[in-house]
């Protein structure tokens, strides 16, 4: 007997209600986009190993997919190296190539390769997956769709305050009230490990930091000194763990904290500046809080951080991040390019609004009619009328088979049909057609622009 066939674990087939409410999320992004002014672009699947290794971090690094070369893959692998069976040594003669991670570190690529193509600033979207070697979790898959919105060639803060815009604008279209969007800066990260004599171990650090929320404090604290930072140095982030009250009242603190840095204190005057134009611009949905531990750790982040959380009565990881990279093309030859990017998760957009019943009622629907078949004459004037259907703007099938009518009728109710023609010679002979109601059982016979004006 033939095994039940599967799918890898942290991947997901989607049916067709699933598939609807999905491009609903991706509709109502793309439309946010390209009222800022982002132009699409697509990058491929899978970029050669070196464009994606050495850009996240160690941690990063771990969760690429590599590829397996074509054909005779050990070929080129000498005894010696294949004998010692370590993994690291033996990648590199292996795999050329990997998927993706993100979609930051190909668009910084793209830039790279196309730089002459591209009017700067350049506002690039895109909304494509990705893939990382994750533990499967709620929330958390192995593949995955990723929505970016970024802007390259410029060091203006306004981008950044745009970018908030975005977040609230796309939340708002979405109807998704509540939602957080978190901010630090790198600098301010910067000069805390200054203050504290971590510099050289600022990502050590960040990456320790970052996990605050899910670890808490005395396991951060323990992962800072078994990476090496002093006790004297951590009790000095104690005031960062009880930081509290609104946005100003927090930087006043952190001013105190990074009075002797000026990399932490560049940091404040960029936050502030943001949170002022944001609180004369408004926001309709979201809320712009500041989040001192929100590290984030990957290396490419120099200035604005950004996280966005769901609502607080769905338990749910973040939803969104991003931030400021000033040299992220320096990676591929290509120096002193500032960006600034955001990112919609779309699958954890897709269950909170699903935990919080906020899809629209008509993002499901499929076919607004569905004729049922009588026989080859009934059929063709059946499809006759579908025809004009469809140009009015009207979803309407026939179907395909004449089976019996109870099988017919059955299928429209396990789709969630609301209407149902039927056409035998009666209504051929009268040019009519009988319209029924599946919801309340009603039927009327009609003409064809009657039928038009009731089904639009």
């Amino acid at each position: 007997m033939a095994q039940k066939p599967s799918i890898p674990k942290g991947t997901r087939d989607f049916n067709p209600e699933q598939v609807a409410k999905r491009n609903y999320i991706f509709t109502t992004i793309q439309n946010q986009f390209e009222k800022f002014g982002f132009q699409p672009i697509e990058t491929p699947s899978f970029e050669n190993s070196e464009t994606l290794m050495g850009k996240y971090g160690d941690e990063g690094d771990r969760l690429i997919f590599k590829i397996l070369n074509s054909g005779d893959y050990l070929n080129k692998v000498n005894d010696g190296i294949y004998n010692e069976k370590d993994s690291n040594k033996l990648i590199s003669f292996i795999s050329e190539k990997a998927l993706r991670y993100d979609l930051t570190v190909p668009f910084a690529r793209y830039v790279v390769q196309h730089q002459n193509e591209i009017e700067f600033p350049f506002k690039r979207y895109q909304m494509q997956p990705v893939w990382r070697a994750d533990r499967p979790q709620k929330g958390r898959f192995r593949e995955f769709y990723q929505c970016d919105a970024d802007v390259v060639g410029s060091t203006s803060l306004w981008q950044e305050v745009e970018l908030v815009q975005l977040y609230d604008a796309v939340f708002t279209a979405l109807k998704l009230a509540g939602v957080t969007i978190k901010i630090n800066n790198r600098k301010i990260l910067s000069g805390i490990a200054e203050v504290i004599g971590a510099s050289d171990k600022l990502i050590d650090f960040t990456v320790a930091l970052d996990k605050l929320d899910k670890i808490g404090k005395e396991k951060v604290k323990q992962e800072m000194l078994d990476k090496g930072i002093s006790q004297a140095g951590i009790e000095k982030l104690q005031p960062l763990f009880t930081l509290s009250g609104d946005f100003g009242s927090q930087v006043s603190q952190l001013k105190d904290i990074l009075s002797n840095s000026e990399e932490g204190k560049k940091g404040i005057e960029e936050l502030e500046f943001i949170d002022s134009t944001i609180s004369e611009l408004g926001l309709e949905t979201a809320q712009l809080e500041l989040d001192v531990t929100l590290a984030r750790g990957l290396n490419y982040y120099t200035g604005a951080i950004f996280e966005v959380s769901a609502p607080e009565d769905v338990n749910m990881g973040s939803i969104g991040g991003g931030g400021r990279y000033d040299d992220l093309t320096g990676i591929f030859g290509m120096p002193n390019m500032s960006g600034v990017g955001i990112s919609f998760g779309l699958d954890r957009i897709y269950l909170v609004l699903e935990e919080l019943d906020l899809f629209p009622e008509q993002v499901s629907k499929n076919i607004d009619v569905l004729f049922i078949n009588f026989g080859e004459n009934e059929a063709l004037y059946s499809l006759k009328a579908i025809k004009q259907l469809r140009h009015n703007g009207v979803n309407a099938e026939l179907y395909p088979d004449a089976a019996k009518m109870k099988k017919q009728m059955q299928h429209a109710n396990k789709r969630n049909i609301p209407y149902v023609v039927l056409v035998g010679e009666q209504e051929m002979s009268k040019s009519t057609f009988t319209l029924k109601n599946m919801l309340k059982g009603e039927q009327s016979e009609i003409s064809l622009s009657e039928l038009i004006t009731q089904l639009q």
